[in-house]
């Protein structure tokens, strides 16, 4: 085994049980390899056949590709600047996530005074959350209009024609989210 891909996999190994609050008696009891094994592959010095390797990452409840690859950071900052923007007119849509989660989408969507935008109807199944943080927005939504002012939410069918609107003259801001329904073959 490449010595990258050992040292990979004893970080990844030995970081995976300590988030999970196990010592490494306890996650080599549930991989079924002994505890001498476990210390090994934290070390990065063992040369795991591909049967340890399915008995670990079972036991961690991982696939064997987060066991090779290179460890995962703790955390990461993203600075505001660095979240893709778009804009449509007055409308500025920031995604609040940099990283995609499948089947959900958060955006920011920060209304200038006067500001509109038509949304986009999904496909059905799909459920939307609008969450009305500064401001007024008003969400017209299958012929009726919703008025959110800060902390108002408004659950809906993603799949019908909805628009967003700032009648105010101050910018007001609201959080997207859609949580897309799953695609079935």
């Amino acid at each position: 085994m490449d010595a990258r891909i050992q040292a990979n996999l004893g970080e990844n190994v030995r970081l995976l049980r300590e988030a999970r609050g196990l010592t490494q008696q306890q996650v080599a009891k549930l991989a079924g390899v002994p505890r001498p094994t476990w210390a090994n592959l934290e070390t990065g010095m063992a040369n795991p056949t591909l049967a340890v390797l399915v008995k670990v990452a079972t036991a961690l409840e991982v696939r064997i590709e987060e066991l090779l690859g290179p460890p995962k950071v703790a955390a990461q900052m993203f600075k505001a600047a660095e979240l893709p923007v778009r804009r449509r007119g007055k409308v500025a849509v920031r995604k609040l996530l940099p990283e995609s989660v499948p089947g959900l989408e958060i955006e920011r969507m920060e209304l200038r005074p006067g500001a509109s935008m038509t949304g986009i109807p999904h496909t059905p199944g799909t459920r939307e959350y609008l969450t009305c943080e500064r401001g007024t927005i008003e969400l017209t939504l299958g012929g009726l209009t919703y008025e959110l002012e800060a902390g108002d939410v408004v659950v809906f069918r993603g799949d019908q024609r909805h628009g967003y609107r700032n009648r105010t003259q101050t910018i007001s801001v609201a959080y997207s989210v859609i949580a897309f329904a799953p695609i079935t073959p």
